[in-house]
């Protein structure tokens, strides 16, 4: 039973990566096209709808990707150029919504709930779709619903460049002969195991008693199970720029040791860089601050293209440092903040020639989830001196 009465749009920028590259470059329209590293060592970040007809998808091996598309065009990705144009949608949206959320990098959902009341929520929705098209040349589709899970489910469906609505009445019929891929949450993991229990739709999957559903899956089942019947009462988080993570740290005795502060900060950025990686979320600003001796407290910003990987956060951080360090006056505090945070995947901003360091990222970081971030730390991020965290 539904129990809220809501209205969500969910719009979602059809292949990003692909659709940015077309804008750039039309010799690329209505051709297979592979967005990543462009040697057979990198991974797919993203690929066109041609290029998914022959197996085609993200996160595959390029040399794969190429064997089974081998007219495919290959481009090294521009994050740069991407994280342009997610912000330039993000601002028309900003303008005209009443409350929204930037859910990753191409994803955002709108609470249009009484708009009704003042004039048609699907119209609106639809100028809106428009006016994002007209402006950025990116197409888009949306999804409008009851809640989050429906919404995102009918974007899938409305694919590509469409739009489509669900009402209340049509949110059961319309989930019901789905297939249990389509749900929100379900990877492949999950996927396989309701699949040994014969279950392949979503009708299927939303007659199984919810009890069952705990005790098979936990806390999740129960989740699962709520999506499919077309229950979720998830909010619209209100998206905010200062959304952030940080850490600073204050010395024992202030110091005009540059290396060591040097050595701190790239354990610094170590640390939160993880953070976001497990949270799965990627920032697109970096914050240096500074408290002298006798307490003045600087700071220096610079917006860059989303990631969240250390090798290329680290040496950001140090160039904010070497600019916002000039007085050569003691210091007290250094920190470092992380902010206009998104949801993402890290590997989306990893168009290396080699699938290695993400590897290298993924085995690092489990060993920090099993035992630690402290386990394994960078050659240069060793301690030198006693110091005292914040």
């Amino acid at each position: 039973m539904l129990v809220l009465s809501r209205n969500i749009v969910h719009l979602d920028l059809d292949t990003f990566f692909v659709s940015v590259e077309r804008l750039v470059n039309p010799a690329l329209l209505g051709k297979p096209v592979i967005i990543g590293g462009t040697s057979d060592r990198g991974v797919v970040a993203s690929c066109s709808y041609e290029a998914r007809k022959f197996g085609v998808h993200s996160a595959m091996p390029m040399k794969m990707a190429r064997t089974l598309c081998r007219d495919a065009m290959v481009v090294r990705g521009d994050m740069e150029l991407y994280s342009k144009y997610s912000h330039d949608v993000t601002d028309i949206i900003a303008e005209k919504a009443p409350m929204y959320e930037k859910a990753s990098i191409d994803e955002h959902y709108i609470d249009v709930t009484g708009m009704d009341r003042f004039f048609g929520t699907l119209k609106w929705t639809h100028e809106l779709r428009q006016s994002i098209i007209k402006n950025t040349g990116l197409p888009i589709s949306f999804g409008l619903s009851v809640n989050k899970t429906v919404s995102k489910i009918a974007t899938g469906e409305a694919k590509p460049n469409g739009e489509l609505q669900i009402q209340r009445e049509a949110v059961k019929p319309f989930l019901d002969p789905l297939s249990i891929r389509k749900i929100p949450m379900i990877g492949e993991k999950t996927y396989r195991l309701l699949r040994s229990m014969g279950i392949v739709t979503i009708a299927t999957l939303s007659q199984i008693p919810v009890e069952m559903m705990e005790r098979v899956m936990g806390k999740n089942g129960i989740v699962i199970w709520e999506k499919a019947n077309g229950q979720d009462s998830t909010p619209v988080v209100p998206y905010s720029e200062s959304k952030s993570i940080s850490t600073e740290t204050t010395f024992e005795q202030d110091s005009i040791d540059v290396v060591k502060m040097k050595e701190k900060l790239v354990k610094m950025v170590e640390k939160i860089a993880f953070e976001l990686r497990d949270q799965q979320k990627l920032t697109s600003c970096v914050t240096v601050k500074i408290r002298y001796s006798n307490f003045d407290t600087h700071t220096l910003q610079k917006h860059v293209p989303y990631t969240a990987f250390d090798h290329i956060l680290i040496p950001l951080v140090k160039e904010l440092f070497g600019r916002l360090y000039q007085r050569r006056m003691l210091i007290r505090l250094i920190g470092v903040r992380f902010s206009g945070l998104v949801a993402g995947n890290p590997q989306l901003n990893m168009f290396e020639d080699s699938s290695g360091m993400i590897s290298l990222y993924q085995a690092l970081d489990k060993v920090r989830n099993k035992y630690g971030q402290k386990i394994i730390r960078r050659g240069v991020a060793c301690e030198r001196s006693s110091e005292v965290a914040k």
